[in-house]
């Protein structure tokens, strides 16, 4: 596990947001550095792939790729290698997200792949099954995310409590090492406190923080109830 990573950890996920692209991605970055520092919270941000090298150099905090392929360098034309992200400052990767979903076996060369190149992997699983099943993979990070409530306000952590504990208990049976977080909905701090409260080691979030009208002041609400939660 690098060792920018600490627990509890929120992740953003800038995905293809015009409100996180080329310069609103470094002044997103820098604003989430100001609320880690601030708070002791670690805060990870994932930009697209056009932006992790400005991010990484204007911001001390973990960088994740959005997506790796499962390739070594070769004649692969517009994918994305576990080298190339490490090279441009990434911290680690998100893998198999809702919106770019992955074959088990690709899930389990890429996380090889990342591991080989000291990154780490975050992959997203949509139900406790697959959680279980990703967790025998050994990555660093699952993320937990039923797809149909990503983008809906409703928290996965208030509107499916009990699958959220099921999936923590079924990941902690299988590799207990493995960092668990859950995401979909997260849209306030009370969300966020009760995924600890779960069991989970932090969210990832999304719209909830880029779209906001005031990014840096949602940051700080999640920072500020996990940072509540972790000394309770």
């Amino acid at each position: 596990m690098n060792s920018k990573l600490q627990t509890p950890i929120i992740i953003v996920n800038f995905k293809a947001y015009l409100e996180a692209a080329g310069k609103k991605a470094v002044e997103l970055a820098k604003q989430a550095e100001k609320v880690s520092k601030e708070t002791g919270i670690c805060i990870g941000v994932a930009p697209q792939f056009a932006d992790i090298f400005a991010v990484a150099q204007a911001a001390e905090i973990p960088v994740f790729s959005q997506h790796v392929d499962p390739i070594q360098p070769g004649s692969y034309t517009g994918h994305v290698l576990a080298g190339s992200i490490r090279d441009a400052g990434a911290t680690g990767t998100l893998i198999n997200h809702s919106e770019r979903q992955l074959k088990l076996s690709d899930i389990d060369t890429i996380i090889e792949f990342v591991r080989e190149k000291n990154l780490a992997s975050c992959v997203c699983a949509n139900n406790p099954n697959v959680s279980a099943a990703v967790a025998a993979l050994k990555p660093d990070i699952i993320a937990f995310e039923p797809p149909e409530l990503i983008g809906t306000g409703r928290a996965v952590s208030v509107s499916q409590p009990e699958v959220v504990t099921n999936t923590v208990r079924l990941v902690r049976e299988v590799n207990p090492e493995i960092i668990v977080l859950c995401g979909a909905g997260v849209s306030h701090g009370e969300d966020v406190a009760e995924a600890l409260k779960l069991g989970t080691q932090g969210v990832l979030v999304a719209s909830s923080v880029v779209k906001a009208k005031n990014p840096y002041g949602k940051l700080r609400e999640f920072a500020d109830a996990s940072k509540q939660r972790a000394m309770n």
